[in-house]
C-alpha cells in the first residue's frame, strides 16, 4: 500500500507511514481497531484542551485544528474503510466544537440551531463552556447572544436537579475492545494438506495435531 507524500501534509504522511507498517503485520480488523482507538484518543485530548484552556478556545485555533482535521479526513479516505473503518466518527466531539469556533455570526444563532444542527453531540454543559470561553483573536467577532447563554444556564440548572452529570470533560477510555473470534475470522485459512513437515516436528509428540492436517 503506497501513499503519495507531501511536505505540507505531515500529519497525513505520519499516519500513512504507520498504516504501511501495521497493514503488513496485522489483519485489517485489528488495524481498524487500532486506528479507531487512536482517533478516539485524539478526540478526547483536543476536545478537553479546548474546554480547559481559554487561549485555545479561539477562532484562529479553531481554524488551525480544522486544517489538521481535514488532513485526517483525507487520510481516512485514502486508507479506505478496510483500514480506517469508523475512525473518522470518533472525532465527532472535536469536529463539532471546531465547527462552532469557526462559524460566523454566532450572535444570530438560536439555541435550537446550536444544539440540534451545529453541535448535536455536545452536552449543554460543554456548549456553555465553549460559548462563554470563546474569543476571536482574528476578526474580533462575538460569541452567542446573552439570551442563548441565559437559556443554557436554565437548562444546566434543570439537569443538576435531575441528577445529570455536570462534568464537561470527556473520559479517556484507552481500551481497545475486540475478541479473538474477530481476529480468527479475519485470518486467511492455510491449507496444510501436502505440506512436508520437518523431521524435528514430526518426531515431536507436541506437534501431533499437525500430522493430521499434513497427511
Amino acid at each position: 500500500m503506497e501513499y503519495g507524500k507531501s511536505k505540507d501534509k505531515p500529519l497525513r504522511n505520519s499516519f500513512g507511514s504507520f498504516l504501511h507498517v501495521v497493514a503488513i503485520q496485522a489483519p485489517p480488523v485489528l488495524v481498524r481497531m487500532v486506528f479507531t482507538q487512536i482517533f478516539s484518543f485524539i478526540n478526547v485530548q483536543l476536545f478537553n484542551s479546548l474546554l480547559l484552556r481559554r487561549e485555545r478556545c479561539s477562532f484562529s485555533n479553531g481554524e488551525y485544528i480544522k486544517a489538521g482535521l481535514s488532513e485526517l479526513e483525507q487520510w481516512c479516505h485514502d486508507a479506505t474503510d478496510e483500514y480506517a473503518g469508523s475512525a473518522w466518527e470518533e472525532l465527532k466531539h472535536i469536529r463539532q466544537a471546531v465547527g462552532f469556533l469557526v462559524i460566523h455570526q454566532k450572535p444570530r444563532k438560536t439555541l435550537n440551531e446550536i444544539t440540534n444542527e451545529l453541535c448535536p453531540v455536545l452536552s449543554i454543559q460543554q456548549l456553555y463552556r465553549i460559548c462563554t470561553m470563546y474569543w476571536d483573536d482574528k476578526y474580533d467577532t462575538h460569541t452567542v447572544s446573552s439570551d442563548v447563554i441565559s437559556r443554557m444556564r436554565v437548562m444546566m440548572t434543570e439537569d443538576s436537579n435531575n441528577a445529570v452529570s455536570s462534568s464537561f470533560l470527556l473520559d479517556d477510555d484507552s481500551c481497545i475492545p475486540f475478541s479473538m473470534d474477530d481476529i480468527s475470522k479475519s485470518m486467511q485459512q492455510v491449507e496444510m494438506a501436502g505440506i512436508e513437515l520437518p523431521p524435528l516436528i514430526r518426531e515431536n509428540s507436541g506437534f501431533a495435531f499437525l500430522h493430521q492436517h499434513s497427511d
